[in-house]
């Protein structure tokens, strides 16, 4: 019987209470501990993947972390003066605002460092490969929206939000072992839970979709986003009963 959400999220925070980051890193290791909040959706996602794949939760575990730490790093970053310039974040200083600005650079610096530390433990480079390519799909996205050039909502989304998700689901069937000609059903269910959250992500906050289309047909969107990725999972054999309940939960979200 696979784990549920609660248990893969309470898995994922011991792993990373654990973590021992590289010695190296001596002061930065504080404001690295503290860019590590959030709800673990990816990481999550990356271990149900895993298990709904046949592989045992714990080798699965420095994917997942992998995966939160860019999303932690791209966040770091971000919050930037010189990007969103923004000084809070989960009800905290953000770690620029907390730290200084240089240390926030080194901090998500390091934490890159670290995902790709994790990703190559493996014994081959395909996680780290699909990490990887998903990070520049997420800094090519970031650019594209400072240049405000882009009249594609979907496409920009694809790359700041959907690339790491779907890295989310693939790094953990790479990490399974999942052979590659069993990956397409996967990838497009990644494709529409990245849509998904972004939609739900821009109804809470107010913009991106909501601004473009109206806060009803955003609510119509997200919808018809959740029904097409339970399509998706519909159509995997393998018990994807987590990965369901994490749909559901993004559908249904309200914070």
């Amino acid at each position: 019987m696979p784990r549920g959400p609660e248990e893969l999220r309470a898995l994922v925070e011991d792993y990373l209470d654990d973590l021992a980051l590289t010695p190296e890193l001596g002061t930065l290791a504080e404001p690295i501990r503290h860019a590590l909040g959030g709800k673990r959706v990816r990481p999550v996602l990356c271990l149900a993947a895993g298990e709904a794949a046949g592989a045992e939760v714990e080798s699965v575990l420095p994917a997942a972390a992998a995966v939160e730490l860019v999303h932690s790093f791209s966040l770091v970053h971000d919050d930037l003066p010189a990007l969103d310039n923004d000084t809070e974040r989960r009800g905290r200083p953000t770690v620029w605002a907390a730290y200084g600005e240089a240390t926030a650079v080194l901090a998500g610096d390091a934490l890159l460092a670290e995902a790709m530390r994790l990703s190559l433990s493996y014994p081959t480079p395909d996680v780290a490969r699909e990490l990887v390519s998903a990070t520049l799909g997420m800094i090519g996205g970031q650019q594209l929206d400072l240049t405000d050039r882009h009249d594609d909502l979907a496409a920009l989304h694809a790359l700041k939000t959907g690339a790491l998700f779907s890295a989310s689901v693939m790094c953990g069937l790479w990490a399974a072992g999942l052979p590659p000609a069993e990956h397409p059903p996967w990838r497009a269910f990644a494709a529409e839970l990245g849509l998904l959250f972004q939609i739900v992500d821009d109804i809470l906050d107010g913009d991106g979709y909501v601004v473009e289309v109206g806060a009803e047909d955003a609510r119509r969107l997200a919808d018809e986003a959740g029904d097409r990725a339970l399509a998706r999972l519909g159509a995997i054999d393998a018990d994807t009963s987590a990965l369901t309940e994490i749909v559901a939960g993004l559908v249904a979200r309200t914070s």
